[in-house]
């Protein structure tokens, strides 16, 4: 990536609150390097900077994340516990944000095996839940319901495979308990690229998507990045509620990925249509798996960054969910739920 100066790359409109960020932070608004840097699902910018030979992340336009009330943000909650890296400066009202960087080491260069890594990612997840959640809180009905509903809007596909999923979903819809009560404090968008390691602890960063939640969806976008199979699923859900697993738990953790899926297969078509939306979409679904994408994507062979990225990776999601919801322990799943 190539290192610019602060005015060739932060937007004009947003230049003076950086300088004026950096000038309270730092007494200076002279960077030694910027450098542009991707992120999650938040539409924020994030750069890595170098100010007195320390480097930095610091983040533009970032809105999502923020509690209007009580004046505290995700992002600081977490930073107190030690889960997000420290907040050096944070300007709601401008959107800009400087946060400690972390040299990210992969997870897999000192966790060998998923028996070894999982307890450590879900130890990390069950420390943020623990946190007292903010009133904040987003309908994760009305999300869904909004997603599908765009997707099925813009009619960029169409078929069995589509009518099958949701009709599923409406299933699912039918029975998970939305209302409960148990809501924690959450991420919602705990992908790999939003767990850096820095050889001794995990730490989470990009709390755009943050608000007080099911315990389940951070346990779900997480598995499905992370979790292979039933003995992995049990490793990871074993350490996070310890002797007090049920099966209702186990129920609830399948659905949940499921719907999980769903959204990020949805999140996946909408790029895939803005950035496409003057041709016609190649509506095959056959042969499409999960494991192959996430194979090609670990090798650069295809890009979450580009068009063919988005829709391959958009329909292994939709397959992948219709595998399990097929399955019996789908209908097992849901008769938890009643």
């Amino acid at each position: 990536m190539q290192s610019q100066t602060l005015n060739s790359i932060i937007p004009a409109s947003s230049l003076l609150a950086v300088e004026s960020a950096l000038s309270q932070t730092f007494g200076t608004t002279t960077v030694a390097e910027i450098i542009l840097l991707a992120g999650g699902l938040s539409a924020s910018s994030v750069f890595k900077i170098v100010v007195n030979n320390q480097s930095y992340i610091l983040k533009v336009d970032s809105s999502s994340g923020i509690v209007k009330t009580p004046s505290i943000s995700c992002m600081e909650v977490a930073a107190e516990a030690g889960i997000a890296p420290r907040v050096y400066y944070l300007n709601k009202a401008a959107g800009v944000t400087i946060t400690g960087f972390i040299k990210n080491i992969p997870l897999q260069a000192v966790y060998k095996s998923p028996e070894v890594l999982l307890p450590e990612i879900s130890k990390t997840i069950k420390r943020m839940h623990e946190l007292p959640a903010l009133p904040t809180e987003n309908s994760l009905l009305d999300t869904i319901d909004g997603l599908i509903a765009q997707f099925k809007t813009s009619g960029m596909l169409t078929g069995v495979a589509f009518d099958e999923c949701f009709a599923y979903y409406d299933e699912i819809r039918k029975y998970y308990p939305w209302n409960d009560a148990d809501k924690v404090f959450s991420h919602n968008d705990l992908n790999p690229n939003n767990m850096v390691f820095d050889g001794e602890k995990i730490w989470i960063i990009d709390w755009d998507a943050a608000f007080t939640n099911d315990r389940y969806v951070d346990l779900a976008i997480t598995a499905n990045f992370y979790v292979a199979n039933d003995e992995h699923e049990n490793v990871f859900l074993e350490s996070y509620f310890g002797n007090g697993l049920t099966n209702y738990h186990k129920a609830r953790f399948f659905l949940m990925r499921q719907i999980c899926r769903l959204v990020y297969a949805m999140l996946m078509f909408k790029l895939a249509y803005m950035s496409n939306s003057g041709t016609a979409h190649d509506p095959d679904m056959e042969g499409i798996s999960l494991k192959n994408v996430k194979e090609n994507l670990g090798t650069g062979e295809i890009s979450l960054a580009s068009y063919e990225g988005q829709l391959l990776f958009g329909k292994a999601l939709i397959n992948e969910a219709l595998n399990s919801m097929r399955s019996p322990r789908f209908v097992a799943s849901i008769a938890q739920m009643t």
